[in-house]
């Protein structure tokens, strides 16, 4: 069971990393759950990504998710906020009974560079001084408090500016300003670099849920 790592990302919550190398099978059996995607990787990554949630908390319904109005996955009553995130073949989530869940995760590819132009501002970009990695781990931030905030119709660099980066030996933390919240709210991001992946995912450290303006 090639369980990645596992570790309580802030006070109130739990998250977890798997690196797919089992069947489709194992996760049929272990999930209860049968999914109608053609693509034989996609369906992998979503049985995989359910099978998390319930590593993380045992009595997860996993057979209760469904989309909210604004398509963010959720469970009726909110008894647990969560968040998934894949890049085959590794699945990241992260699970909490008290606050909103944000995680993202991005094997590498050369090709972030040359995309940054289109989630990064100028200023941004001086942060991240066109190094791969970087960039990959700025956008893992940015889709993980998107995810976090659950709203269609985000532009990251609008909406999303990074106004902070900082390095701690592996890890790092950013912060995002959301434009989208009412008050503008700073979002810590949370993030390592492994070698075979970036990771970022949402840090509370206090119980907060976001408001939003109204449109």
């Amino acid at each position: 069971m090639p369980l990645y790592r596992e570790w309580s990302s802030d006070p109130f919550s739990l998250a977890a990393i798997w690196e797919i190398a089992e069947p489709e099978s194992f996760f049929i059996e272990r999930t209860g759950l049968t999914i109608d995607i053609k693509s034989e990787k996609r369906r992998l990554e979503h049985l995989a990504g359910r099978f998390l949630l319930k590593h993380l908390k045992e009595d997860f319904p996993v057979l209760s998710i469904a989309p909210d109005e604004y398509d963010k996955p959720r469970l009726n009553n909110n008894q647990y906020y969560f968040s998934i995130s894949h890049s085959f073949p590794y699945v990241a989530a992260v699970v909490s009974p008290s606050v909103e869940c944000g995680i993202d995760i991005q094997v590498w590819h050369q090709r972030m560079e040359s995309l940054q132009h289109k989630f990064l501002s100028d200023t941004e970009q001086q942060f991240f001084k066109n190094d791969p990695q970087l960039i990959t781990l700025a956008w893992c931030a940015k889709e993980a408090v998107y995810k976090w905030q659950g709203r269609r119709g985000v532009d990251f660099i609008e909406h999303l500016p990074i106004k902070k980066f900082e390095t701690h030996k592996a890890e790092y933390d950013i912060e995002i300003n959301s434009q989208l919240t009412s008050s503008k709210s700073h979002i810590s991001v949370k993030c390592f670099i492994d070698s075979h992946f970036a990771i970022a995912y949402v840090l509370h450290n206090h119980i907060f849920h976001p408001e939003f303006r109204e449109e």
